[in-house]
C-alpha cells in the first residue's frame, strides 16, 4: 500500500489553516483505504526556520516534502496530486 506524508504548515488561530485542515481531512477520508496519508502539522510559531521561510504564505501544504500549495487548498487538485504520486 502506498503511503504519503502531507505536511500542513500554519499557526494556531489562522482561519485559512483551519480551512486547509478541513479540506485535507476530507480528501484523506475519500482516498482511504486504498491509500495511506499521514498528516503532520507544523507551526511557524514553533520553528524559526519555518517562520522565516513561510510566515507570509501560510497555510502551506507539502506532499512528501515538496510544496503542493499555499493559502487555499483545492480538494480536487490535492486528490489528483496524491493519486499521481501513487503511480
Amino acid at each position: 500500500m502506498v503511503t504519503h506524508r502531507l505536511t500542513l504548515i500554519g499557526k494556531p488561530g489562522c482561519h485559512l489553516c483551519d480551512d486547509a485542515r478541513d479540506v485535507i481531512t476530507r480528501v484523506i477520508a475519500e482516498l482511504s483505504p486504498r491509500m495511506v496519508v499521514e498528516l503532520v502539522e507544523k507551526s511557524i510559531l514553533d520553528d524559526e526556520e519555518l517562520h522565516t521561510k513561510h510566515w507570509d504564505e501560510i497555510p502551506v501544504v507539502l506532499i512528501n516534502d515538496r510544496v503542493h500549495t499555499i493559502w487555499r487548498v483545492d480538494p480536487a487538485r490535492l486528490k489528483a496530486a496524491l493519486l499521481e504520486e501513487s503511480l
